[in-house]
C-alpha cells in the first residue's frame, strides 16, 4: 500500500512539474507575442531622413490638410500595402517618385525642391506604412 502511494505522490509530481512547465512556457510565448506584436521596428537612418521630409513638406496637406484644401489629399498611410497609388498609378517607387516630382491634379510639383537621395529616402519612408 505505502509502494502504492508512493508511485501515486511521484505520478502527481510529474505531472505538475509539466503542468507548471508548460504554464512557464505559455507564459513567456505571451509576453513575447505581446512585445513583438506591439513593437515597431525601428526606422533605418534612409527612413528617418524620409520621415522628416514627409513631415515638413507632405504632412500639413496629407494628415492635416491645413491649406483648407477643399479635395483633401490622400491618407498615405500604407500607400504602397496594395498594387495602386492613390491616383490610380501602379503602385512602384518610380511612379511614387514621379508624383511627387510632377504632381497630379491638385498636388503641386515638387520638382526641384528634393534631391535624389531625398526622394529614395521619401519613398523608404512610404514603405514603411508611415510609422
Amino acid at each position: 500500500m505505502e509502494c502504492e502511494a508512493r508511485r501515486f505522490v511521484e505520478k502527481r509530481k510529474t505531472a505538475l512539474n509539466r503542468l507548471w512547465s508548460t504554464l512557464a512556457t505559455l507564459g513567456i510565448l505571451s509576453a513575447w507575442s505581446t512585445t513583438v506584436g506591439c513593437h515597431k521596428p525601428s526606422l533605418t537612418p534612409q527612413e528617418q531622413e524620409g520621415k522628416h521630409l514627409y513631415t515638413v513638406r507632405c504632412a500639413h496637406c496629407h494628415e492635416d490638410n491645413d491649406l483648407g484644401l477643399k479635395k483633401v489629399p490622400p491618407d498615405l498611410h500604407h500607400v504602397f500595402a496594395g498594387n495602386t497609388l492613390p491616383s490610380g498609378a501602379p503602385a512602384t517607387d518610380a511612379e511614387a517618385s514621379k508624383v511627387v516630382l510632377e504632381g497630379r491634379g491638385s498636388m503641386p510639383s515638387f520638382a526641384g525642391r528634393f534631391t535624389g537621395e531625398q526622394m529614395k529616402a521619401l519613398v523608404a519612408y512610404l514603405h514603411t506604412g508611415l510609422r
